[in-house]
C-alpha cells in the first residue's frame, strides 16, 4: 500500500506526477527501477518507472501519461487516497559508474523515468548532458528538475516554440560531433525516438542503452508479454531489463508487439468510460 503524499498536474488531462510514501520502496529504489501498482482488487497490475527516491523522507515519485483504465482510475485519486498495491523496486538498476560525460536523452514521459537516471550519473561525479524534447514547449516536462542535477540541458520541440526546432535526435548528433569525449548514451521516451538515438550514436561508437519499460505488462516475467528480441536472443525486459544495448535491439520487432494488446485497452477503456469497469 502506498499513500499519496502529493499530485501535481504537469500537463492537464494527460500527465500527472504522485509523490507517494512508501518507505521500503524509497530505501532500496535505484535509478532504472519501476514499480507496479493495483487500485482495486480486480484491476490490473501496471508497471510505473520511479521518477525520483527519496529515502530520507520515504518518498518515491512517479509520472504517468492517461493513456488506459488504470491510468485514468489512478488519476481520480487524490492526496491522501491509498493506492491498493504497490510491489518494488522492480527491474535491474542502471549500471552507473564514474566515467566522463553522459548523455542521457528524453522525450515525452521518459523525461521523467530519464531524471532518476540522470540524478544517479550527476551524484555519481558524471557531467551529465540532458537532451530533451517535445512537440511543444507546453508538453515539456521535467526541465526544471534537470537544470538541477545537469551540467547541461539541451532541448528541442517540433514547432520550434523553445530550444531547437526539429527532433531530439538532431541536437543529440550535433552535441556528439562537438564532444568526443562522450562515454555513454542513454534513451528513455517512444519507442520511434529510442530506435533514432541509437542510429544517431552507432557510428560514434558509443556505448548506448534504451529503456523497454514501455513493453511491460505484469513486471515480474510471468506473462511473457515483454519479450524482446536482442542481439538475437529473446529477453524479458521487466526482470533482465528494463535497459539494454541500443544496437542489439529489434526496433522492428518491439514496435510490433507493441500492438499486442490494443483493442483489449480499447474495450477496457471504453467500459471504465460508462462507468461499467472499475
Amino acid at each position: 500500500m502506498g499513500k499519496i503524499i502529493q499530485k501535481r498536474v504537469l500537463i492537464p488531462k494527460r500527465v500527472t506526477e504522485m509523490t507517494i510514501k512508501a518507505p521500503v520502496i524509497a530505501s532500496k529504489a535505484r535509478p532504472g527501477n519501476f514499480v507496479v501498482l493495483r487500485l482495486s482488487m480486480k484491476g490490473e497490475r501496471i508497471p510505473l518507472t520511479i521518477a525520483d527516491a527519496d529515502p530520507e523522507k520515504g518518498h518515491i515519485v512517479i509520472v504517468y501519461l492517461i493513456m488506459g483504465k488504470t491510468t485514468a482510475l489512478l488519476d481520480t485519486m487524490k492526496e491522501g487516497d491509498v493506492i491498493l498495491d504497490l510491489c518494488g523496486p522492480l527491474g535491474r538498476p542502471t549500471s552507473i559508474k564514474k566515467q566522463g560525460t553522459v548523455a542521457c536523452v528524453g522525450g515525452g514521459t521518459g523525461i521523467a523515468a530519464l531524471h532518476h537516471i540522470a540524478k544517479g550519473n550527476f551524484q555519481a561525479g558524471n557531467k551529465v548532458v540532458s537532451v530533451i524534447g517535445a512537440r511543444s514547449k507546453d508538453l515539456l516536462l521535467f526541465k526544471p528538475e534537470l537544470e538541477k542535477i545537469s551540467h547541461e540541458v539541451l532541448v528541442s520541440t517540433d514547432d520550434g516554440s523553445v530550444g531547437h526546432k526539429g527532433v531530439v535526435t538532431e541536437v543529440l548528433e550535433e552535441y556528439l560531433d562537438r564532444d568526443p569525449d562522450v562515454k555513454e548514451v542513454i534513451g528513455v521516451g517512444p519507442v520511434p525516438m529510442m530506435r533514432s538515438v541509437a542510429r544517431v550514436a552507432q557510428p560514434y561508437g558509443i556505448r548506448t542503452l534504451v529503456s523497454l519499460n514501455s513493453i511491460m505488462v505484469d513486471g515480474i516475467g510471468m506473462c511473457g508479454s515483454c519479450r524482446v528480441n536482442v542481439g538475437g536472443e529473446i529477453r524479458f525486459a521487466c526482470v533482465e531489463g528494463p535497459e539494454f544495448e541500443a544496437s542489439q535491439v529489434d526496433f522492428d520487432e518491439l514496435m510490433m508487439r507493441l500492438q499486442a494488446f490494443k483493442s483489449q485497452e480499447k474495450e477496457s477503456m471504453e467500459l471504465f468510460e460508462k462507468k461499467e469497469l472499475l
